[in-house]
């Protein structure tokens, strides 16, 4: 399809008038950046396509979107043998056989085999006006052609099942997330029609404020060196796998319960475990000394 096709059918600035301005979650802090990327998203009617390291949010975002404009969620996990066709609906064509030959039930009602996938499920809400946000999750998991067949359906918002000949046509847009490790390229036609964002690692005053959302009455002492510490270790240019935002939480969660002294933080790295998910890399840390790392500047 043209630039002009498909997408520009729905005019998404009626429904998008409609709805709250997102500004991120009491659980979910976003920048400012992310806060008006999701926005101009919504407002244009586009797939908002987001990358980033792992632990940056990039999954729990859709979530977030869906709660904080008070919507329903949809998920579809990608895999690599998905088709665009598994997103619409599914025909079991097995249930049907093992019916005719074993059950009870009329098989010539082939509805009640047909099963709407996610996006077909999204379709058929927005067929009667409701709007939902739909997560397709790792879409570089799937085959080369899997982007471009998906666009196609985005830009149709509808589709037939073609075993019963019914119709299933959106007239709203769903509002799609979808989230890419960078595993491989995706195809210039698909990076066109979306509404890109890659969702930086916090810096340190984003951290204190996330980790203030899990652990709000956490001593401040604490916290900082806690901070400062968790930074030097993502410095390390040796570790395969840096620790992440989840792993921050799960490791102030740690220093507290056994009552860990903020000073303790600056020449030793307790629980190293629970930051660095790597053996080679707790064996590379276990080496370092941690009292000439912490007179390092980051």
């Amino acid at each position: 399809m043209g630039a002009g096709d498909g997408m520009s059918a729905i005019p998404p600035s009626v429904s998008a008038r409609s709805l709250p301005r997102w500004a991120g979650t009491p659980t979910y802090i976003a920048g400012e950046d992310l806060q008006s990327t999701v926005n101009v998203a919504v407002a244009l009617g586009r797939p908002l396509l987001v990358k980033g390291e792992p632990g940056t949010g990039k999954t729990l975002l859709a979530q977030a979107i869906s709660e904080g404009l008070g919507l329903p969620i949809l998920t579809w996990h990608v895999k690599s043998t998905t088709r665009a066709q598994d997103g619409l609906y599914l025909y079991d064509t097995v249930a049907r056989l093992n019916d005719s030959r074993f059950g009870d039930r009329d098989v010539r009602d082939i509805a009640q085999y047909i099963k709407l996938g996610p996006l077909g499920q999204a379709f058929e809400r927005a067929q009667n006006g409701e709007r939902v946000v739909l997560l397709i999750d790792e879409i570089d998991k799937a085959d080369l052609e899997f982007p471009n067949d998906l666009l196609h359906e985005l830009d149709a918002m509808r589709f037939v099942i073609a075993e019963t000949g019914r119709t299933v046509a959106a007239t709203v847009r769903p509002i799609v997330v979808i989230t890419s490790n960078a595993e491989k390229e995706l195809p210039d036609a698909f990076l066109r029609r979306c509404v890109f964002h890659y969702i930086e690692f916090p810096d340190e005053a984003l951290l204190t404020q996330i980790c203030r959302v899990h652990h709000p009455d956490v001593d401040d002492n604490l916290l900082a060196a806690a901070l400062r510490q968790f930074m030097r270790v993502r410095s390390l240019p040796e570790l395969r796998k840096k620790p992440s935002t989840s792993e921050l939480i799960d490791w102030v969660a740690g220093l507290r319960m056994a009552g860990i002294a903020a000073d303790k933080l600056e020449t030793a790295l307790p629980f190293a475990g629970v930051l660095l998910k790597q053996e080679r890399d707790t064996q590379k840390v276990a080496k370092i000394d941690f009292a000439k790392l912490a007179q390092r500047r980051f």
